[in-house]
């Protein structure tokens, strides 16, 4: 199942959608005895997802493949590749794991400020020191990757894509990547849960988009289907992604994605509610508006 288990709620209150704020320890402990049982072995985490990382380490990953991401290295570190060193160090020591499956920039536009090849170096020194297996960058917007790329090379892109914001498709990127061999991850597939919610239930500072509410919702009801099937089968039928990550706030939230996933002939003509504007596809936006 070329499913990621996103876990930024197992560390603090995450997504628009969200309810019932931070998962518990039992629930947590619950969603990964499943992912297991299921066949799903990649767990996406961050440094900076609250005490994400603790709590993996405290129910146990073994056998599970673990990509963390490192935040911004501070201008002023005196010894880059020190800082970098023990950021990984702290990570596996949290997760209570020996070697990492990837560990990914949270804010790769650093690599193209003065630090950037310091940057780079010091991660590949750990990547041949063994401390994870794969390097990668957690991007906001394909349109990073041209100057990016065309410096360093990467294992692994995560990229959100979702079916409002289709950038990484309509750029040309997803192909462009599986070219060069490298992973495609996607995230944000169901725009922090802003696509799963009930349109009555959507929050006034979205009703400038009031066009594509009342597409997508009309589309779901006339195809009578759920959105979280339409969301999820629009992007696997993407067959060059590799992974795709997603976030649950509960063990039945995963029950029903794991569900939508195990079936095989699925619907394949969407709504056409692609959308070029930043203020409603970048989450980070949203409280300006």
């Amino acid at each position: 199942m070329n499913i990621a288990l996103g876990t930024a709620q197992f560390g603090q209150d995450y997504g628009i959608s969200n309810k019932t704020g931070q998962v518990a320890f039992e629930e947590a402990k619950n969603i990964l005895y499943l992912c297991k049982a299921k066949g799903i072995h990649t767990i996406d985490t961050a440094m900076n997802y609250g005490d994400s990382e603790k709590l993996l380490g405290d129910i146990g990953v073994k056998n599970l493949k673990i990509i963390t991401k490192i935040p911004s290295v501070p201008e002023s570190c005196p010894d880059i590749n020190l800082w970098l060193s023990e950021q990984v160090e702290l990570s596996l020591n949290r997760l209570n794991y020996k070697k990492l499956y990837a560990v990914m920039l949270h804010r790769p536009e650093q690599l193209l400020g003065p630090i950037g090849s310091e940057i780079f170096e010091s991660l590949i020194n750990q990547k041949k020191l063994a401390k994870f297996e794969k390097l990668g960058i957690s991007i906001y917007d394909p349109n990073e990757l041209e100057e990016i790329l065309s410096i360093y090379n990467f294992d692994i892109i995560q990229s959100p894509f979702n079916l409002i914001d289709r950038r990484l498709v309509e750029t040309g990127w997803l192909d462009k990547l599986k070219k060069e061999k490298i992973e495609v991850h996607t995230r944000s597939i169901f725009l922090q849960g802003l696509l799963l919610m009930q349109r009555e239930n959507l929050p006034e500072k979205f009703n400038k988009w009031s066009k594509i509410w009342t597409e997508w919702h009309d589309w779901l009801e006339d195809n009578s289907l759920s959105a979280l099937e339409a969301s999820l089968n629009f992007v696997r039928s993407y067959k060059l992604i590799d992974k795709i990550v997603v976030g649950v706030d509960s063990l039945n939230q995963l029950e029903q994605i794991i569900e939508v996933m195990s079936v095989k002939k699925y619907q394949h003509n969407f709504p056409e509610i692609g959308c070029g504007d930043m203020n409603l596809i970048n989450p980070s936006n949203w409280s300006s508006l």
